[in-house]
């Protein structure tokens, strides 16, 4: 029996195969959680379902998570199948292409920065809003961050500032929640080429960057941020809240890589 059998979860995010809520699935499916997924639009619906039934779920439910009316109907169809919900997964994040390009001060905006903050951070606690009557003691909220909530990393810009929003959040969220039981976590990964990353100018010189520096010498993988995010939603970690776990390679913890002789 895997670390998840019998507990339901819903993932929010898979885009593609490498997708970090892909490699998070894929974990969860091992270690025997029953799986549901939303999808963002007609464009993404026949993708999302092909990979829910690769791992036996036939739960796949329209949600843009800037509708709190879409994201309210998730929960009203979830309902349908579950009577409760034992894990959510957040791996959604989105700023404007050209706010992730060139100096912060310069290219940044009133509208970015909304759109930056409603859909990388807000939209973590609605769904725990739309889920709280499904949600119960021993339920878990996980999301994903990055290293540039806290650090400045070039063209990361808006990003930085929605992702320490976002960590916020769950500290926020796991006070709010912890009386009823609910635990709220972050995973902070580190770069992984994925669909939404590659809007990220200079990301290759990133990835590249963080292999050079990290202790382990590499970069992650979607698997290993996936076994993590397995462990942090399991019974194992049934003390943790209100955290951001780093799986980087252990990246955060240099100052400076090694220098030449």
């Amino acid at each position: 029996m895997g670390i998840l059998s019998g507990k339901k979860a819903l993932i929010v995010g898979v885009a593609s195969k490498h997708s970090i809520a892909y490699g998070i699935a894929e974990a969860f499916a091992r270690e025997g959680a029953e799986l549901a997924f939303t999808y963002q639009n007609e464009k993404l619906q026949s993708r999302v379902e092909k990979f829910a039934e690769q791992w036996g779920s036939k739960i796949t439910i329209p949600c843009d998570v800037a509708s709190d009316e879409e994201i309210e109907n998730v929960f009203t169809e979830l309902g349908k199948h579950w009577d409760n919900i034992d894990i959510i997964i957040h791996a959604v994040g989105f700023a404007p292409g050209h706010e992730l390009d060139g100096n912060y001060v310069d290219v940044t905006t009133r509208d970015g920065f909304r759109i930056a903050h409603d859909i990388s951070s807000y939209s973590f606690v609605a769904l725990a809003k739309g889920a709280r009557k499904m949600m119960h003691e021993g339920s878990s909220l996980l999301t994903l961050s990055y290293l540039g909530a806290e650090k400045v990393l070039q063209n990361y810009n808006v990003m930085g500032l929605a992702k320490a929003s976002l960590e916020a959040n769950v500290r926020y969220m796991a006070a709010s929640l912890g009386k009823e039981g609910i635990r709220v976590n972050g995973i902070s990964a580190g770069p992984i080429k994925t669909l939404a990353a590659s809007g990220i100018k200079s990301f290759r010189r990133m990835l590249a960057e963080n292999a050079k520096r990290a202790p382990l010498r590499r970069n992650v993988t979607t698997e290993e941020v996936g076994n993590a995010a397995a462990f942090m939603c399991s019974n194992l970690a049934s003390g943790i809240t209100g955290e951001i776990l780093y799986v980087d390679g252990g990246f955060n913890i240099t100052g400076m890589g090694e220098l030449e002789d």
